[in-house]
This record gives C-alpha cells, sequence and structure tokens, in this order.
C-alpha cells in the first residue's frame, strides 16, 4: 500500500533536511503527483516540469503504458539476479541491439554504472586489442564534462565541487577542451597509450552546450586514425530529447560504445546499457563485471516499452519541432531582456545563460520565479538554467509556459 503521509510542503523539507545527506540543494517545492508534462505539489498548485528528471522522463509522468507494463511484470517476476537466466533479458538484448544496430548489449541499472562499464571495457580493449602495456590504458574525454559521481568519474571532471577532498583520484585520463577536435588529434599523436575518447555530445551540466558541426565526425575520423574507441555518453542527450534518436545520429556518426539510460525507462525505474560490437564486448569474460539488478526482468520489460513509446508517439520528431519553436520566441526575449545573454540548445533540450557571473544567485532567483508563475526548472553552473520538459510537451502547453517565461522575466 502507497504510504499516505498528507505532509505539508514545509515538513517535507523539514524531514528532509532532519534526516537526509545534503548532498542537493532543491528548488523548495515539494512533489507528490505527476502526469504528463505536469507535476503538482503538495498543496496541489500545479506546474509544468521543465526538467523531466534531468531527461529521464522523456515519455511523459506516469506514461501509461509503461506504468502498465511496470504493473503487469512487477506481479510476474522482478528479479533473479545473473546467476540464472530471465525469459525478458534475451528480448531486450535484442530488442536494443537490433534497435541500434550494434552486436552486444551489456545491462546496468544507472548513468554512473553505465560510464563505469564503459571505461572498463574500454580499457580492457585497449590492452587485449590495442596491445597497450598492462594497467597504462589512458581515455580522453573533455573539460565540464558530467559523467556521474563515482571516485572514478569525478577523478576526471574539472567542477571543483564535484572532485575536491575526494581523492585520491583515478588516474589515466587526459581531459582536453570541449569541441577541440585538434587537441585530441595532438594527444592521439603523441600518446600511443590512449584506448579511446569518451565525450557527451552535448554537454547538459555545463549549460546546453553545442559543439559546432562536424565536431563529432572529426573525432570519429581521429578514433578511426588512430586504433582508439568512441565512446558516446548518451545518456542524457539520447532517446530523442535532442531530435534524434541519439545526438550522434545528428551528424550520422556510428560510435564504438553507446552508454544509454535515464529515459531508457521513462523514469519509472533505473536502467541503463552499454552497447558494442562483438570485437569489443567479447573483452569481458564471466566474472569480470556484473551486477545482481542490472538486467533484471522488470527493467528489461520497462525499458523495451518505454523506448516504444518514443517511437510510436514520434517524439523525436515533436522534439525537433516544438525546440525550434522554444528557441525563437526565447530569442526575442534575450533581445529584450538584458538579464539574459543567449539561448542554445537542439531540439527540447536547452538553456539559457544569465547575463551575470557564476558566483550570482540571478539564476536561482529567476528560476523562484517561473515557479512563482508555474513552471519549474533549475541553475546549472551558476548562472545557466537548463530548459528539458518532457517531449510529449504539445504546441499549446509549450506556448503557456513560453508565457509564464515572459512575464517571470518582465516580474524579475
Amino acid at each position: 500500500m502507497i504510504r499516505q503521509t498528507n505532509i505539508t510542503s514545509k515538513k517535507a523539507i523539514e524531514l528532509e533536511k532532519r534526516f537526509g545527506a545534503h548532498n542537493y540543494h532543491p528548488l523548495p517545492v515539494v512533489l507528490e503527483r505527476g502526469d504528463g508534462v505536469y507535476v503538482w505539489d503538495t498543496e496541489g498548485k500545479k506546474y509544468y516540469d521543465f526538467l523531466a528528471a534531468y531527461s529521464a522522463v522523456n515519455q511523459g509522468h506516469c506514461h501509461p503504458r509503461i506504468q502498465k507494463t511496470l504493473t503487469d511484470q512487477a506481479g510476474q517476476l522482478t528479479l533473479t539476479s545473473r546467476a540464472f537466466h530471465s525469459n525478458m533479458l534475451g528480448h531486450y538484448e535484442k530488442y536494443l541491439c537490433e534497435f541500434f544496430g550494434y552486436d552486444k548489449l551489456l545491462p546496468m541499472n544507472t548513468g554512473a554504472e553505465g560510464v563505469e562499464t564503459a571505461l572498463k571495457i574500454c580499457r580492457k580493449w585497449g590492452h587485449e586489442k590495442k596491445g597497450i602495456e598492462p594497467e597504462n590504458a589512458k581515455i580522453i574525454v573533455a573539460e565540464n564534462n558530467f559523467h556521474g559521481r563515482t571516485i572514478t568519474v569525478i577523478s576526471f571532471s574539472t567542477s571543483p565541487e564535484s572532485y575536491r577532498h575526494f581523492g585520491p583520484h583515478t588516474p589515466g585520463f587526459e581531459i582536453v577542451p570541449f569541441n577541440d577536435a585538434n587537441a585530441i588529434s595532438d594527444l592521439l599523436e603523441s600518446d600511443p597509450q590512449i584506448a579511446g575518447v569518451m565525450l557527451e555530445p552535448i554537454q547538459g551540466e555545463a549549460g546546453v552546450i553545442v559543439p559546432d558541426d562536424g565536431y563529432l565526425q572529426e573525432v570519429r575520423d581521429l578514433c578511426d586514425k588512430h586504433d582508439a574507441l568512441f565512446i558516446d555518453d548518451e545518456i542524457q542527450t539520447g532517446l530523442g530529447r535532442t531530435g534524434r534518436m541519439l545526438a550522434a545520429d545528428h551528424e550520422d556518426v556510428r560510435p564504438d560504445i553507446v552508454i544509454l539510460g535515464k529515459a531508457l525507462s521513462g523514469g519509472m525505474y533505473p536502467v541503463s546499457a552499454v552497447l558494442a560490437d562483438d570485437n569489443i564486448m567479447e573483452v569481458i569474460n564471466p566474472g569480470e563485471h556484473g551486477s545482481t539488478y542490472g538486467g533484471n526482468p522488470l527493467g528489461c520489460a520497462i525499458a523495451m516499452t518505454a523506448l516504444d513509446v518514443i517511437i510510436d508517439e514520434d517524439l523525436e520528431e515533436n522534439a525537433t519541432e516544438m525546440g525550434k519553436i522554444f528557441r525563437q520566441e526565447m530569442e526575442q526575449m534575450v533581445d529584450q531582456h538584458d538579464i539574459l545573454q543567449l539561448v542554445r540548445g537542439k531540439g527540447l533540450m536547452n538553456a539559457i545563460e544569465i547575463n551575470d557571473d557564476e558566483e550570482s544567485s540571478a539564476a536561482w532567483d529567476l528560476c523562484m520565479e517561473f515557479k512563482k508563475h508555474g513552471l519549474l526548472a533549475k541553475p546549472t553552473h551558476g548562472n545557466k538554467i537548463r530548459f528539458t520538459p518532457p517531449l510529449i510537451i504539445t504546441e499549446e502547453q509549450l506556448r503557456d509556459s513560453l508565457e509564464i517565461i515572459r512575464q517571470s522575466l518582465e516580474n524579475f
């Protein structure tokens, strides 16, 4: 039975502050219900959700098809561990491999686990296939990246709040500027120990930083030239968010390793996956990597339905069209309001940059103004605000949301 607390927002926030670790700084809103593009707080106020759980809820809150799959499978079988086979795992692996065009899938649960999995595969491939000396494989990453919060991942973060005082850090990473293929080329030319390059095709946490057209193709070509793996972290950018199933599809680039997560379950359950071809995935043998929950029947069933929804409801196309409208309208607001510096994005992954430094509270204060008028968004990197609504948003809902943003700016 669902525990009904009938709690006020104030009391809920007090309980979290008292009993929870202070590892987040959320907006002061307490949500208890969601449906489509909307969420409601404990006092019954309705909001447009323009974060969508960092793009995990691309299909909208509590999508009825995904919800039905969850309840049906939960009554059948939820977990076997990988000590045994299940009737769902092979179907799930076949579906995703055939859809994305890869030979093999390694199932995990969270985005960070997916990243760790890809890094392990790349290092082992580097030793066993490229001939890099054992324990010496290196991987190139980009400045201002965000790939998760594990010790290894924060070891190559350039954000002090992510890595400070968590050392000693994991070695084996080379950091280059994002959107700089020449820097990657220089490292690949000079260091034969490099096994791969891992990038977000659009940097989300950094403020939706979209690279130049052709950048991903240059990276692909460089990896081919120097026998290195191109690892594409599509955890936040993938599954329709940018108007294509993968953000790398905008350049028709095929990465060696693709990492999926977040919207892979439509927000119903933690599911992540790593895709690669046989010549790469075969370096992982029994006992070398895994997860008790990875590939569990419940997660497999949910993920297949979540992907079905993206395809059947043509959410890629909707993200493209709604994204164009959003940026056109926001660019007009940038011209009208000195506080706004620029808008950028692709599909329904967009951000505005506030005309102030990263230490300013202006972005937070503006998000509080949005909240007052019924729209939820969250600052990132101090002076940037991301706008990533569910991909099911209609034009009417989008224009209503834009009117809230416009009104909030005028009040602000």
